[in-house]
């Protein structure tokens, strides 16, 4: 019998994905599947404490197993921004074309244009808590390229790549992404237990 796994998203599709890497070991739910449509809110000044605050409050509210992740893009010319504000950095509307625009202004006359993107996963399994990150390493572009992706995919080229995440296919994207990083650990982890 499949154990369920609480994935703290309000996206449905996101929880289908973790099905399909878990290869069905896990009954994996996100929080519309549990009939929980609200926000959760992250007031944590970094991507691990937003990360175990959102598993925290999923696992008091449903006491099941859980996990939730946390994303930024870390700028090294901007000193690490936007990094856990990565949704809102151009404000609290968090309309991603204006958070791209803004990191591209402030680096107008940069020639450092090293970033990249981080993600953490905090797992509470059985009541302790496991935290496990991803890191892609790459630079921002001057202008936006593609229109696959979301948030700052346009213009976020990862190493040893001419195309941006936004020009890549999800499965291009996925092979080296932050996230597919942070959930491989995960799931080693998952899979050893």
């Amino acid at each position: 019998m499949q154990q369920l796994l609480v994935f703290a998203t309000q996206n449905k599709n996101k929880a289908i994905e973790i099905n399909a890497l878990l290869e069905g070991r896990f009954d994996v739910r996100s929080l519309i599947d549990l009939g929980y449509p609200d926000d959760i809110p992250e007031t944590g000044d970094t991507l691990e404490a937003n990360a175990l605050i959102k598993a925290r409050y999923v696992f008091k509210l449903f006491g099941k197993n859980c996990f939730a992740d946390d994303t930024g893009l870390e700028v090294d010319a901007l000193s690490g921004a936007p990094g856990v504000y990565s949704a809102r950095y151009a404000g609290a509307h968090k309309n991603a074309a204006d958070n791209i625009n803004l990191v591209l202004q402030k680096l107008k006359n940069s020639t450092n244009r090293k970033a990249h993107f981080r993600t953490v996963i905090a797992l509470i399994w059985e009541g302790k808590e496991y935290s496990f990150e991803g890191i892609v390493k790459g630079e921002i572009s001057t202008e936006k390229s593609g229109t696959d992706g979301f948030g700052y995919d346009p213009v976020f080229k990862p190493e040893n790549s001419k195309l941006t995440f936004a020009q890549m296919t999800l499965r291009e994207k996925n092979l080296i992404s932050h996230r597919a990083r942070a959930f491989a650990q995960m799931k080693d982890f998952l899979m050893s237990l």
